[in-house]
């Protein structure tokens, strides 16, 4: 059982993260403790006809009715050679709890996101499950996007651009937003929910530490950061900078800390909401409530 109320991190905004560190095959694959329930060992599921081909069913886990993900499968990889030795590590993120299939479970690193590069173009592209490369002990370990996986088997649970249609019509806004966001799905699709709401003069980074250069960059040329930028939402898992840091070095800034930020973040939950609220964060929206995030934007700089 993995504690993360009691764990080494509770202090937040240090820039650094625990993984679980997993096998699959003969790969290295890491998921951010803060996702991470417990890992159990596997028991049978319960097959469920015409299910997604990555869902190889369903268990209960003390009265909860969870979905098995075959991760192996969801990455093309074969089946286990050991299964015996296969465990089941069971998450939640994006206010839902579903249980991950992997071959082995070896060990927690604590590491710095600046330890974490963000994937190539060349090998990452729109559709890519991989998040970050870790470079550890002359070994590199793929950071997986969880979220994607569960999105790609149910779209509805993913951000929908007609949360935001059913808010009726708005107007066009000229007010400018900051988006930190190292998924360009999501900043895709960040980019089309928000422009239906009318903001549509919003600059996107993909991690913390290029966002909080732009900023800095508008403060040093003698601007006022309020003339320049509204509004900050940022995501927490990022490369090189995460969001929980980057909201601490903004508050930490005469110069910037009246910019309202948003915490937009799958790991929005009761347990973690406290991470936000100690470096500062104006307001925090559990991944994918687009609707609910932009009335949090509607909110602060209308």
């Amino acid at each position: 059982m993995l504690d993360n109320k009691n764990g080494i991190l509770l202090e937040s905004g240090t820039n650094e993260l625990e993984i679980v560190e997993f096998g699959i095959g003969n790969n290295r694959f890491a998921i951010n403790v803060i996702k991470v329930k417990e890992i159990i060992n596997p028991v049978p599921p319960t097959k469920v006809p015409h299910a997604h081909p990555y869902i190889e069913g369903i268990i209960e886990l003390r009265g909860e009715v969870l979905p098995l993900i075959d991760i192996a499968k969801a990455l093309g990889f074969p089946p286990s050679e050991n299964p015996e030795h296969d465990k089941y590590i069971v998450a939640e993120f994006n206010q839902q709890k579903v249980v991950f299939h992997v071959h082995s479970v070896t060990q927690i690193h604590r590491i710095s996101w600046k330890q974490i590069e963000k994937p190539s173009q060349m090998y990452q592209g729109l559709d890519s499950q991989i998040i970050g490369v870790i470079k550890l002990n002359g070994q590199m370990i793929l950071l997986l996007d969880f979220e994607k996986i569960v999105v790609d088997i149910n779209p509805e649970s993913g951000i929908n651009v007609n949360q935001v249609k059913k808010l009726g019509k708005r107007e066009r806004s000229n007010k400018k937003i900051v988006v930190a966001e190292d998924s360009p799905l999501l900043r895709k699709l960040l980019h089309d929910t928000l422009g239906e709401a009318g903001y549509v003069y919003i600059e996107f980074f993909e991690n913390g530490e290029d966002a909080l250069r732009y900023l800095h960059s508008i403060v040093e040329e003698g601007k006022t950061i309020e003339s320049e930028v509204q509004l900050v939402i940022t995501d927490i898992e990022m490369p090189q900078m995460d969001g929980h840091h980057l909201t601490k070095r903004i508050r930490e800034d005469e110069r910037l800390q009246k910019l309202p930020v948003i915490i937009f973040s799958s790991l929005i939950t009761d347990d973690l909401r406290h991470k936000g609220e100690r470096v500062g964060a104006t307001a925090q929206v559990s991944k994918p409530e687009i609707a609910e995030l932009v009335k949090v934007i509607d909110q602060y700089i209308l």
